[in-house]
């Protein structure tokens, strides 16, 4: 690890991951405990999930188009800034108060989602190029690990600060931080342009289908993102633990942002593991195995109404959770030739977009018309039985193994 902790963009790299984890969950205790707050409705919070995915996955593939056709770090900067201008409106207007504050949260919330759907893709394709191939899987480990040291801080700290200095001042504190991100972003140098293939000039609609039709012939690349969006989609609980934190469990903001923080704290203890011991062999087996888990510790969670069981099933949530999100991210860095990076980046944002910020209107619906705890049995019952479908049907993905896998790299051309 020395000789990738010794390059400087990586160094950077690594201080913008940390800061945009404190930034995500800080930002979903927040926004999430103030809409549960002003309305007690679990339906505000799925229609909080509802509006920012629907702008945030439509604009994914075209975000992908731009992030191969254009400075990648460039699209990262300014759409980071738009996402701090956000933040910096939600302080306004919960300093403002008034009988519009909800309105004018879902408006910006909005706002925040189309930054994301063009931000993830060239985000994300720029850390690809980032991270040299010979680092791929100790890269992708470290990163992700940062990222959940941000995330494990964020949830409590933001919990606490709500708690004791308010939503206006927190949300001034989580500008801050984005504003180290934009600072990060400067000491990435800037990445020449690789040139795609003459059919893939010819227009947009092309350039998509091709990135589209090459995640779609690919099982691994497919199945993995297919094992994402359903597990999370039907599974996930984060958008509705401000209930569980109010209602069931009884333990206020502070808690609910231990309840944020416990998932992160198990996937940054495994992703610390990854990072000396990459799950490189049997891989596609382990993420299988990974989703399975994930679907019973999301059902014990369920069924609990002691705080401490309650936080040791999110904790496995996040174990099982984060030794897949290195597998997903390693095949997905070595399988995506470098012109098809944005593209590639962009159909796996929409699922992981659906399956987060869709999921989260689900899981709110859901617990509307059921009832909080049937909804979550009923997720994590059908996350067990995708996982076992994908076993099945995916042998490509199952006998994936991350050292024989793999794309030739094309040279870089100035655009």
């Amino acid at each position: 690890m020395t000789g990738l902790y010794a390059l400087r963009e990586i160094r950077a790299l690594l201080g913008l991951r940390v800061a945009s984890g404190l930034v995500k969950t800080g930002l979903a205790t927040v926004v999430g405990y103030q809409v549960y707050e002003l309305t007690h409705n679990p339906l505000a919070l799925a229609m909080l999930g509802l509006v920012q995915a629907v702008p945030s996955v439509s604009l994914a593939l075209y975000g992908g188009h731009l992030a191969d056709r254009r400075d990648r770090r460039a699209i990262t900067q300014y759409t980071t800034f738009v996402v701090m201008l956000s933040v910096l409106v939600l302080a306004v207007l919960a300093f403002a108060g008034g009988e519009y504050t909800l309105l004018g949260i879902l408006l910006v919330v909005f706002t925040y989602g189309l930054a994301q759907g063009l931000n993830r893709p060239s985000q994300a394709a720029l850390e690809q190029q980032v991270i040299p191939r010979e680092f791929a899987a100790k890269g992708v480990s470290a990163t992700a690990a940062f990222w959940q040291g941000g995330s494990i801080a964020g949830g409590p700290i933001a919990g606490f600060a709500y708690a004791l200095i308010g939503p206006g001042n927190t949300y001034l504190g989580l500008a801050i931080l984005i504003a180290v991100q934009m600072a990060c972003l400067t000491q990435i140098a800037k990445r020449a342009v690789v040139l795609p293939p003459s059919p893939e000039r010819e227009g947009i609609k092309a350039s998509l289908a091709i990135g589209i039709r090459y995640v779609f012939s690919r099982q691994p690349l497919v199945g993995s993102m297919a094992l994402d969006l359903f597990a999370v989609l039907f599974g996930g609980v984060v958008a509705i633990l401000p209930i569980f934190a109010s209602d069931i469990l009884k333990v206020g903001p502070a808690g609910l942002g231990l309840l944020n923080t416990a998932p992160s704290i198990g996937a940054l203890l495994i992703m610390a593991i990854a990072t000396r011991r990459p799950p490189m062999e049997n891989a596609g087996r382990i993420l299988l195995a990974c989703v399975f888990g994930f679907g019973i510790s999301v059902l014990v969670f369920a069924l609990s109404d002691n705080f401490i069981l309650s936080l040791a099933a999110l904790f496995m949530t996040g174990v099982t959770d984060g030794l897949s999100v290195v597998i997903r991210t390693v095949i997905l860095r070595v399988m995506s030739p470098e012109h098809l990076r944005g593209r590639i980046a962009a159909v796996n944002w929409i699922f992981i977009g659906t399956s987060n910020e869709i999921g989260a209107f689900e899981s709110g619906l859901a617990a509307g018309l059921l009832g909080t705890v049937p909804s979550v049995v009923l997720g994590a019952t059908v996350t067990l039985l995708v996982a076992a479908w994908v076993a099945v049907t995916m042998p490509e993905l199952r006998g994936v193994n991350l050292h024989t896998v793999g794309e030739p790299e094309p040279e870089a051309a100035p655009a």
